[in-house]
């Protein structure tokens, strides 16, 4: 059954939708435009290009995250005086459930798959949804707009974040605040800005802030109210957790995260604990894969900033050999360098990223190698660790300079190692 057009949307579908971006976000609102009963375009930078006579024909445009507030598209398009949405607000108009979203600089998805998870073990209707690769649209379109107790568990990046102006969120659980995505935003400042808008668009006392976040909102001088505050960092341990994924940092943060916003929502926390025990991570979260010959092997391979690889380094208590490098998002490498310096024995370096991270590696004394392919890498590490130790790969940028996305560096990290133990045992 079709759904029905808001009165904002109605007038603006009587003429095809033009959708700027062919993947996720615009095949979801290809989908949500088609359950409107409208017709619509896909203008991509690989496909069709949006011209200003093709603006003509719209009076509507949703806009995917990976399109920059500033494209001369999105100009172009309001030149010619046509609504634009972002992805997310396109669905939220037609979205009649709750919406739970959840930010953070690390860890969103895992506090996104919890919390779906939790819901649904107390019966709840709940939908993991948003930048964890189903997006807010498809997810409108498949459910004709969801009901009241339909929960949206949208995990939103900052890409998203900056340009909602329709989305109402019931609550925003923000984990945490570091540096990242500076290939996109000017500065820190300006990436904590894209994150606060979602703030701007929750209903007012349902916002969670973790420790960190709360740090950079005092210092940028945006007020957080008393009851938004969680204490999410340097917690003491929880027995309840123990055996858990939740037992330690950094996921030890995401329970806290889930647990405030779920003692205000009314639920049982004992609930959410026994929830807590039958969740799994997903792959590539630092996770041990295999031994060999006395050396551990950890694919991290989700690590796409340097947050997430100070977080993985904090969980072993001896220095190890790091995979790391990859393609650049801005930031500063040096500080990264100096930061991880005491926590690695020898850093093993791939990708775009491997010559500038070689000359702060030898400004702060980090033995460090740099090899051309990943295989290379493993069996360097594999070497450097040999007799004992650990491997971990935490790249710490992101993966688009050798593979098609940080799932397929995990998968052939992984592979790799599965070969590197079968060549040991026919030694």
């Amino acid at each position: 059954m079709p759904l029905t057009p808001s009165s904002f949307l109605k007038p603006r579908l009587a003429r095809p939708v033009a959708i700027f971006g062919g993947g996720v976000s615009g095949e979801g609102v290809w989908a949500l435009a088609t359950a409107l009963g409208a017709a619509a375009k896909v203008y991509d930078a690989k496909g069709v290009e949006f011209t200003a006579r093709a603006a003509v024909g719209h009076a509507l445009v949703v806009v995917s995250p990976g399109f920059a507030p500033e494209h001369p598209w999105i100009a172009r398009a309001r030149v010619a005086g046509l609504e634009v949405l972002a992805e997310l607000d396109f669905a939220a108009l037609c979205w009649t459930g709750k919406i739970i979203a959840v930010t953070g600089t690390n860890g969103k998805t895992t506090l996104t798959e919890f919390l779906t998870h939790a819901l649904r073990t107390i019966g709840r209707t709940a939908t993991a949804t948003g930048n964890i690769g189903h997006s807010f649209s498809q997810l409108a379109a498949e459910t004709a707009g969801g009901t009241p107790g339909h929960f949206a568990i949208c995990e939103v990046s900052s890409f998203q974040a900056e340009t909602v102006r329709h989305l109402r969120a019931d609550a925003t659980l923000w984990i945490n605040f570091a540096e990242d995505h500076l290939e996109r935003h000017p500065g820190l400042e300006s990436y904590f800005s894209a994150k606060w808008n979602l703030v701007a668009h929750t209903v007012p006392g349902s916002v969670f802030a973790g420790s960190s976040v709360q740090r950079y909102a005092e210092k940028y001088d945006r007020p957080l109210a008393p009851s938004s505050a969680v204490a999410s960092e340097g917690q003491p341990a929880d027995p309840r957790l123990a055996g858990t994924v939740f037992a330690d940092y950094p996921q030890r943060e995401n329970f806290l995260l889930a647990a405030a916003w779920w003692k205000a929502a009314g639920c049982d926390e004992r609930a959410l604990v026994a929830a807590a025990r039958t969740f799994a991570l997903a792959r590539h979260r630092l996770a041990k894969i295999a031994e060999h010959e006395g050396v551990s092997f950890w694919n991290d391979s989700k690590a796409t900033n340097f947050h997430a690889v100070e977080a993985a380094l904090a969980r072993f208590p001896e220095p190890v050999v790091l995979i790391a490098g990859g393609k650049g998002k801005g930031g500063d490498l040096a500080g990264f360098v100096h930061r991880i310096a005491p926590r690695v024995k020898h850093a093993v370096l791939i990708g775009e990223t491997s010559a500038e991270l070689g000359f702060h590696c030898s400004t702060f004394r980090v033995a460090h190698t740099s090899c051309a392919t990943l295989d290379e890498a493993v069996r360097r590490a594999a070497e450097l660790a040999a007799g004992g130790g650990n491997v971990l790969l935490s790249p710490g940028f992101a993966s688009f300079d050798q593979f098609r996305n940080y799932e397929d560096r995990g998968d052939q990290f992984e592979r790799l190692v599965r070969e590197l133990g079968a060549a040991a045992n026919f030694r």
